[in-house]
């Protein structure tokens, strides 16, 4: 239980400062969708989803290398600087790259040929995020999460307050967007240098650059697998034929104006990616440190037990009330927290919500994969969840638009936590109750469902709804509070 603990208090202290940071940053949202038209908001969601796609190329998974060899303190330094080296070099080199590639990938993201700095200002905010990577996973091994928090916290506030200041008061673009992320990495950078310097005392060390590189090259496959997962869903839908959309959403409407509804409908799901997000920071340096700890394997499932039962109330809570939670005011703006024009796309939340519930089974079940250095799997799994993405975003999004979209992501993210569960058990043998996690999942599909569909008389619809939810956590937390036993080794 003590274990647990430590991980509750890591999590907790990553968590507070990521809700708050995306908290903070999601309060963009209401000024975005205020000040930009939907196709607008489309261009800026292709842009970011590229920015997740390449930065898996940049990164290369030395941020996953930095983790599993500098653990070993006696070596971190050669660790830090090998890698840092490594990471300026290459991301120096695709950025000049990519930027030769500008006529070719431009267009996919529907940059007007006038508006080229707005991709440039892309590919320095990629660089620099490259070189902070090793940077915060040193602040995250050796449990700095103060500061780690601080760091992540002061850089969202300057990106929100750059964003409004030229958005507000100097009236400029979507250009302001990429400015003020890009000012705010610099600072981040920056920061990041400060604490880690000590680090940079290090020496080039060749084994570990072999070492590393072949630690994190699977990482790139498996990264892309999970950016295609990730975004490939915007591209798609900003592809629709304007037949399809007038079928389903009358002639009104373009494909970059779907697109930006979609992106500001997903921003909902952000509630269950942070509660993933924030498990995820804590949980790599936990098990990697408890890995040779005795009964490590009881203590894994009893956390899978856990995450299930706070990622059941997340579900409920955005789930039930994503309507009521779009139409708060914002006063500031004389306008809601989404604006009006893009509540047609509400009904992909549930999807999506469930869509990152799965992806935090895939994090849980990385333990076995990770301890065991086994990470030429991921590729595997990353890439058959791409299949399965691609193949589902082009049968259903010409027939569903944009539920088709959150559909195929929630089915992509089911199968790769299965599969990575299948391979994880061969190396850790860990108790999970999956059966349990399923029905405490059905569970709560089923509160939404009736909260959807159910009146109550005598009262109004928010009472309704309040009252499912609470019966829903009624039943949702014996199970998730209940404990695993170790020696049923074969169940599920």
């Amino acid at each position: 239980m003590g274990r647990i603990r430590e991980l509750f208090s890591d999590t907790l202290v990553y968590g507070i400062s990521s809700v708050v940071a995306r908290f903070i940053n999601y309060l963009l949202v209401p000024f975005y969708t205020k000040f930009f038209d939907p196709a607008e908001y489309g261009v800026i969601g292709l842009i970011y989803g590229a920015i997740i796609f390449l930065n898996v190329l940049f990164q290369f998974g030395m941020e996953s290398a930095y983790l599993r060899y500098a653990a070993d303190r006696g070596i971190s330094k050669d660790v830090f600087k090998t890698l840092q080296l490594l990471l300026l070099g290459a991301a120096t080199l695709l950025a000049v790259l990519f930027w030769l590639l500008s006529p070719v990938i431009t267009p996919l993201l529907s940059i007007d040929p006038t508006a080229q700095y707005l991709f440039l200002m892309m590919l320095g905010i990629l660089w620099l995020d490259a070189l902070s990577a090793v940077p915060f996973a040193e602040l995250r091994l050796v449990r700095k999460s103060l500061t780690f928090a601080l760091i992540r916290l002061g850089s969202v506030i300057i990106n929100v307050g750059l964003n409004l200041y030229f958005i507000v008061l100097l009236g400029w673009g979507i250009e302001a967007i990429l400015f003020a992320n890009l000012i705010a990495s610099g600072v981040t950078l920056a920061l990041l240098f400060f604490f880690t310097f000590d680090q940079l005392t290090g020496s080039w060390n060749r084994m570990v650059l072999k070492k590393s590189i072949y630690f994190g090259i699977p990482y790139i496959p498996a990264g892309i697998g999970y950016a295609i997962n990730e975004t490939l869903d915007k591209f798609f839908l900003n592809q629709m034929s304007q037949v399809n959309i007038t079928r389903l959403y009358g002639s009104d409407f373009t494909s970059e104006e779907i697109t930006g509804i979609y992106n500001a409908c997903y921003k909902l799901a952000v509630f269950m990616l942070l509660t993933v997000q924030m498990f995820r920071m804590a949980w790599q340096p936990f098990f990697m440190r408890h890995a040779k700890s005795q009964n490590v394997e009881k203590t894994f499932a009893d956390v899978f037990l856990l995450f299930n039962l706070a990622a059941a109330i997340i579900f409920l809570a955005v789930g039930i009330f994503a309507v009521q939670i779009v139409q708060i005011r914002i006063p500031v703006l004389d306008g809601t927290l989404i604006d009006s024009r893009y509540w047609m796309g509400l009904s992909i939340v549930p999807y999506l919500l469930l869509a990152y519930w799965f992806q935090g089974w895939y994090v849980n079940f990385t333990a076995g994969i990770f301890i065991a250095e086994q990470t030429k799997k991921l590729p595997l799994i990353t890439l058959g969840g791409a299949i399965v993405t691609v193949t589902l975003n082009v049968l259903l999004i010409p027939v569903l638009g944009m539920q088709g979209a959150a559909i195929a992501t929630l089915v992509c993210y089911a199968a790769m936590s299965l599969m990575i569960l299948y391979y994880s058990r061969g190396y850790l043998s860990v108790p999970y109750q999956i059966g349990k996690a399923g029905v405490m999942m059905a569970i709560a599909v089923t509160g939404l469902i009736l909260a959807d569909s159910v009146s109550f008389p005598f009262i109004n619809e928010l009472a309704g709804k309040m009252v499912i939810f609470i019966i829903s956590l009624v039943i949702l937390i014996p199970l998730g509070l209940s404990t695993t036993k170790l020696v049923n080794r074969s169940r599920l």
